[in-house]
C-alpha cells in the first residue's frame, strides 16, 4: 500500500537525486559559411596592396617587394620590432616587407618559435594573466569570443610555439589597422588584415618567426 510517507520519498528521490550538470557557456564559434563575405568585408575595393590605404597609416607601412639580407631562409618570417616591419622571405633573395604593431611595454617576447599552426577566421580567448592584468577588458570574453571582423585576431593567424609548447604569442591580422607602426597588443604582432590574408597564403607551417628586440632592449653593442 502507498503511503503518503512513500510517495513525499519517491517523489523527491525523482526528482533530486541526480545532480544537475553544470551549465557551460557555449564555445566560441567561426562560421565558416561567412568568411567569403568577411574577406570581402576587410579587402577595400579594386585592392592594390602597394598603394590602397584607407586606413590611413604611413605610406612605409603598405606592403613592399625588397631586398633581402643575404643568408636568410627562405619562408621564415623576420620582425623588426624597432621599424616595425614583419619580412617574409623569398626564395629569389628578396622579401615581402609589410608594416606591423607590437606588444606594449615588456609584454613582447623577442625570440625564434615556430609557426605550428594557421588558422582563417580564427575565434580568441583571453589568457589568463590577460584577464588578471586588464579585467575590464577582458572578463566579459573569458568563455571566448566567435570569428568575426572584430574579432581580436582579426581575419588569420599564426600560432607561434616554442617545441610543442604553444606560446600563445600570434602574428595576427586587427580590426584597428590605425595601431599599425605603434606597440598595442598584449604580446602579439598585428597586421592589416588585407595585409595578412596575403602574408597566409605563402606562409608554411614548420616555418620559423623570429621576434627580434624593441627598441629599449637595443644596444649600441647590438
Amino acid at each position: 500500500m502507498l503511503t503518503k510517507r512513500h510517495f513525499i520519498t519517491s517523489s523527491a528521490a525523482a526528482l533530486f537525486s541526480a545532480p544537475l550538470a553544470p551549465s557551460l557557456a557555449a564555445a566560441a564559434t567561426t562560421d565558416k559559411s561567412m568568411w567569403d563575405a568577411w574577406d570581402a568585408q576587410v579587402t577595400p575595393a579594386g585592392y592594390d596592396p602597394a598603394t590602397t590605404n584607407p586606413w590611413g597609416v604611413a605610406p612605409r607601412f603598405l606592403p613592399r617587394l625588397v631586398e633581402a639580407n643575404p643568408g636568410l631562409t627562405p619562408g621564415d618570417i623576420h620582425v623588426d620590432a624597432v621599424a616595425r616591419y614583419l619580412y617574409h622571405i623569398q626564395d629569389n633573395g628578396t622579401a615581402m616587407r609589410y608594416g606591423v604593431a607590437i606588444a606594449r611595454g615588456d609584454l613582447y617576447e623577442p625570440g625564434t618559435y615556430s609557426i605550428k599552426r594557421k588558422a582563417k577566421w580564427p575565434t580568441w580567448t583571453p589568457t589568463q594573466n590577460m584577464i588578471r592584468r586588464d579585467p575590464e577588458l577582458y572578463e566579459q570574453h573569458a568563455d571566448g569570443m566567435d570569428a568575426g571582423p572584430q574579432n581580436p585576431l582579426g581575419s588569420r593567424a599564426l600560432y607561434l610555439f616554442v617545441g610543442n609548447r604553444d606560446t600563445y604569442l600570434r602574428i595576427h591580422g586587427s580590426p584597428n589597422p590605425q595601431s599599425i607602426g605603434g606597440r598595442a597588443s598584449s604580446g602579439c604582432v598585428r597586421m592589416i588584415m588585407a595585409h595578412i590574408n596575403d602574408l597566409y597564403e605563402n606562409v608554411n607551417t614548420g616555418s620559423r618567426a623570429v621576434l627580434y628586440p624593441p627598441e629599449e632592449l637595443v644596444t649600441a653593442a647590438t
